[in-house]
C-alpha cells in the first residue's frame, strides 16, 4: 500500500485570479492553478503522487517573492524558483523545455518536438504539457498553435491571453531600449 504523501496547500491572490499553490516541507513548488480548477489541481495530484493530503499553511517567501516579482512585471523572477513534481521521464523532459522558453516569446508543440529530434511526437508533447501540474512556472501559456493562434489553456483562454501581453509588454520595452541606445 502507498503511503500517504503530505503537502502544504497556499494561496495567492494574483492579476489573473485567487491561486491554488502547493510546496512540499523543503519549500520546493509542486503545484499551481486557480481557484476555479481546484478539482483538476486534485485529480494531477492524484496522478503525480497518489493518496496526498493538503495542509493549509502561509506561502514561504521562496515561492511567493518570485511570483509577486513576476505580476509586477520581472519575469525572470520564476526561473530560478525551485520547482519539483512527478511525471514521466518524457513530461519531465517537455517541463525543462517549458521552462526554457523566454518570456515575451512563445513556441510550439512541433518545434519543441522537433527539438527532441522527435518530430512527430508533438500530440505527446501537446499531452505532456496538459498534465503540466505547475502552470506560470513551468509556463504551458507559451506554447501557441502552429498558425500562431492561441490555443487550449488549462485556466482558460483569458488567463493565457493575459500572460502573454503582460510578457510581450515587458518583453517589447526591454527591445525598444536596446533600440534607443
Amino acid at each position: 500500500m502507498l503511503e500517504r504523501v503530505s503537502l502544504l496547500l497556499h494561496r495567492l491572490d494574483s492579476p489573473i485570479g485567487l491561486t491554488l499553490i502547493v510546496s512540499d516541507e523543503r519549500g520546493l513548488l509542486r503545484a499551481l492553478d486557480y481557484i476555479e480548477y481546484e478539482a483538476r489541481l486534485h485529480k494531477l495530484l492524484r496522478i503525480h503522487y497518489g493518496d496526498v493530503e493538503l495542509l493549509p499553511a502561509s506561502l514561504p517567501s521562496s515561492i511567493a517573492d518570485p511570483l509577486e516579482r513576476y505580476f509586477a512585471g520581472e519575469h525572470t523572477a520564476l526561473d530560478a524558483l525551485a520547482c519539483e513534481t512527478n511525471g514521466t521521464a518524457f513530461q519531465k523532459r517537455v517541463w525543462r523545455a517549458l521552462r526554457a522558453i523566454a518570456p515575451g516569446t512563445t513556441t510550439t508543440y512541433g518545434a519543441i518536438a522537433r527539438g527532441f529530434a522527435m518530430p512527430n511526437a508533438s500530440r505527446a508533447v501537446g499531452l505532456a504539457n496538459g498534465a503540466n501540474p505547475i502552470a506560470i512556472v513551468v509556463p504551458c501559456h507559451r506554447v501557441v498553435g502552429a498558425d500562431g493562434a492561441l490555443t487550449g489553456y488549462a485556466g482558460g483562454l483569458h488567463r493565457k491571453q493575459w500572460l502573454l501581453d503582460h510578457e510581450h509588454a515587458r518583453h517589447a520595452t526591454a527591445q525598444r531600449a536596446l533600440f534607443d541606445r
